[in-house]
């Protein structure tokens, strides 16, 4: 059990350190200066970091190459057209970067897609983050969201300092044995990584800090108890430790309808608590035979009070225009209540994020590691589990940006913000793409006010309303509005005192 972090104050700027800043950007030659090859960032970094497993690039021809190996002792992994690629340590990178015959050294990174960046530009985050005259830069801070998953490995470089608390619902120690947790958490918030090779991957709310539940062992699976036991705990502890969202990358067969599943009550009282309770679609939208199935939305996905995320394909590329829903990714409408689910989509294909570098997934699947080693891996995974992180992560600046928000007006800007996906419909995408700049820009009007109604209820709102629950005859909304309901997801009003069982829905 860890107790929460404590948080760095920041320190003045003296002349000292001034100093020290403007000679970061000089380089004074000593009379006599020993010769120094020079090192691609990644390289100086495995230096200082004191690597013990290093893949170089060397120039020369073969004999050359043999020369180099034989005198330092270190092994040719393989000869290249003009060079080698050497495996060395750092005190091996040290002696042959002060060889005479050495000009430079290069690191053999692998070479990975611009995906990180594509997820966050896919979404607007990038945008969000720094922040415009009209609308703050947000980073989440202040805001801890509950991983309840198979555990973080809170040793990752990303994720350091990052975990206020883990509690592990399993009967362990809440390591990460299984992997997913790990991955799904840097989404969420992990810092960028530490090295030149994996600077570019960071989390979607970077200054947001993580409660660790674990209820998945380490072959990534676990009991409903655990979860309901884990949401009642976040629920518990929210004041504690400022939990304002729950994710939930996990889910099971719909076997009851969610006002029976203990499940969805325990999602349903989390809501009710404050928390917005951020679930995954599920990854059953195509059948064995690869043909597309509906209505196989997870438990407790299919929860209405639960914020639904379908996983999309945005095909390596921030333009919004080319993103699909990925047919992996479950479609509604839900099982036994014909709720209209997902409520949203995320992008959820080949992401890149965090890896706890001695969990299963990591074993088992080598090939999806992208980049850096040890502390500082991260490999590429992909499903609605990943879209959900993006989300969680997603609400998290929303709730930075306005800490008074209700899971009900954090559902209703974010579905009145995306962009519709015609070609998947609601069924697929629910009311479209996320698009986390637009919600932050609708939010960043002070005057903005957000209305939600209830079925039943008889309301003339001044604000955007959004109707939770059934068509009913008695219920009435008067509001120039968007509408949205169990049934009636996203209907246009023309008569705003008409029942809303008489609305024709799009």
């Amino acid at each position: 059990m860890k107790s929460r972090s404590p948080r760095r104050r920041r320190q003045p700027v003296g002349l000292p350190a001034a100093i020290a800043l403007v000679c970061a950007f000089c380089y004074v030659v000593p009379a006599s200066a020993a010769h120094q090859a020079r090192l691609s960032a990644d390289l100086a970094d495995h230096l200082a970091a004191g690597s013990q497993a290093i893949d170089v690039i060397v120039h020369g021809d073969r004999a050359t190459v043999q020369t180099l190996a034989t005198r330092y002792n270190v092994r040719v992994k393989k000869f290249l057209k003009d060079g080698a690629v050497l495996q060395v340590t750092a005190g091996q990178l040290d002696a042959l970067r002060q060889d005479d015959t050495v000009d430079h050294l290069s690191g053999d990174i692998r070479i990975k897609s611009s995906l990180a960046d594509v997820t966050a530009e896919s979404i607007g985050a990038d945008q969000v983050w720094s922040g415009s005259k009209d609308m703050p830069s947000l980073s989440g801070k202040g805001i801890t969201v509950a991983v309840i998953d198979s555990g973080i490995d809170d040793r990752h470089a990303a994720l350091a300092r990052r975990v206020l608390h883990t509690e592990d619902f399993t009967g362990g120690d809440g390591v990460d044995r299984y992997g997913h947790g790990t991955h799904v958490a840097g989404i969420i918030a992990g810092q960028s990584g530490s090295t030149a090779e994996t600077a570019g991957y960071r989390g979607i709310a970077a200054g947001a800090y993580l409660v660790n539940l674990r209820v998945l062992d380490e072959t990534g699976s676990g009991t409903a108890s655990g979860v309901i036991e884990a949401i009642d705990w976040a629920i518990d502890h929210r004041n504690e430790y400022g939990i304002r969202v729950i994710n939930l990358s996990l889910g099971a067969p719909v076997l009851q309808p969610y006002r029976d599943d203990p499940l969805c009550e325990a999602v349903e009282r989390a809501v009710d608590a404050g928390i917005v309770v951020v679930a995954a679609a599920g990854n059953y939208g195509r059948n064995a035979e690869g043909q597309t199935v509906l209505g196989m939305i997870t438990s407790p996905g299919n929860d209405p009070r639960a914020l639904t995320v379908a996983a999309l394909d945005t095909h390596e590329t921030p333009q919004r225009s080319d993103d699909t829903v990925a047919p992996y990714s479950s479609r509604g409408p839900t099982r036994y209540d014909l709720v209209l689910k997902p409520d949203l989509a995320a992008p959820g294909t080949h992401i890149i994020s965090t890896e706890s570098s001695d969990s299963y997934l990591a074993k088992t699947f080598p090939e999806r590691h992208v980049a850096g080693a040890g502390l500082n891996a991260y490999m590429q995974l992909s499903g609605t589990s990943m879209a959900a992180a993006v989300v969680s992560g997603a609400v998290s600046l929303l709730l930075d940006e306005r800490s008074n928000l209700t899971p009900l007006d954090v559902r209703a800007v974010l579905q009145l913000t995306t962009s519709f996906l015609p070609k998947d419909g609601l069924v697929a995408g629910g009311a479209g793409s996320l698009n986390v700049v637009a919600a932050a820009y609708f939010l960043a009007d002070p005057s903005t006010k957000i209305s939600t109604v209830v079925a039943g209820e008889e309301a003339t709102p001044s604000g955007p309303v959004f109707f939770i629950g059934r068509r009913s005859p008695k219920t009435h909304i008067r509001a120039n509005s968007i509408v949205w309901g169990n049934s009636i997801l996203w209907c246009s009003i023309n008569d705003w005192s008409m029942p809303i069982v008489n609305v024709n829905c799009l």
